[in-house]
């Protein structure tokens, strides 16, 4: 028996450790993605019009576009541009679910119906379409662009933060802390806040990837960041006039290149979810 329970312990800490090898490799990837992007910054911006439209090469690896931009360069400095407009808008839609979500659980009653209705009422409508009249009457631009997915991306995550704050507010030990003349926001920082921040954590996470995705597709559609600014949506929008011309790579590359960094990201917010929940069975 005991060493059943040892090897079961050591196939746990193994896949602990293989989970944690995942999540910094991931992180030093999407780490080399930022930097690189920076660096890349001034070189996507130089045109050379002896070098327009030139296929993948060893000189220029991701080809070359209408106006002999290098799109390796581009390509990494619109990676860059996402990461930033993904983080943003995923941190203020994790805050606003946390904060709904714990006024839902602190004071129920109205508040909590009210909450729930906004939440049904958010999931009910056309996310996609909700998320261009956003950005259209927004009038564009990268602030629009974060607005507009922060506003649009808090139900699910406040409908998971609002069901494990109920289950926390029903506990004994809150009912005790109430007995003993402890009031509500005492509750909610002693016990509400340590049970909500492992979920907030990897809600965020989790909502990176579709964050990313939706600035690209606003971006595709012309209601995205600034023509001028090489984003990735901005890049594949570019590259729709020269596909028929056989310039594949326009697109190809820089289309690969967000699946694998959105890739990255989720796989860091299932795998920190697998460390942060004790009941996971990938643990």
């Amino acid at each position: 028996m005991t060493a059943v329970l040892a090897s079961g312990g050591r196939r746990t800490l193994d896949r602990r450790r293989r989970t944690l090898a995942y999540v910094g490799l991931s992180l030093l990837v999407v780490l080399g993605v930022v930097v690189a992007g920076g660096l890349a910054a001034d070189p996507a911006q130089t045109t050379s019009l002896a070098e327009r439209n030139l296929g993948p090469s060893a000189e220029h690896w991701f080809g070359t576009d209408r106006l002999g931009r290098d799109m390796l360069a581009r390509t990494l400095a619109g990676l860059r541009l996402s990461l930033a407009v993904g983080v943003a808008a995923a941190l203020i839609s994790a805050v606003i679910a946390l904060v709904l979500a714990s006024a839902a659980a602190v004071f129920g009653g109205v508040v909590d119906r009210v909450v729930g209705w906004l939440v049904d009422l958010f999931l009910a409508l056309p996310h996609l379409v909700l998320l261009i009249l956003l950005a259209f009457a927004l009038g564009g631009g990268t602030q629009a662009v974060v607005i507009a997915v922060a506003v649009t991306h808090w139900p699910t995550l406040t409908r998971v933060l609002r069901g494990k704050a109920r289950e926390v507010m029903s506990s004994d030990y809150v009912a005790v802390s109430r007995q003993l003349g402890h009031g509500r926001g005492w509750i909610a920082r002693r016990h509400l806040a340590g049970h909500l921040t492992g979920h907030f954590l990897v809600g965020t996470v989790l909502l990176f990837p579709h964050a990313i995705l939706h600035e690209a597709a606003l971006s595709f559609l012309g209601l995205g960041v600034d023509p001028g600014e090489p984003s990735i949506g901005v890049l594949l929008a570019e590259s729709m006039r020269y596909l028929t011309a056989g310039a594949w790579w326009l697109a190809v590359l820089p289309g690969l290149c967000l699946l694998v960094v959105v890739k990255l990201v989720d796989t860091i917010g299932s795998n920190v979810r697998a460390l942060l929940d004790p009941r996971s069975h990938h643990l």
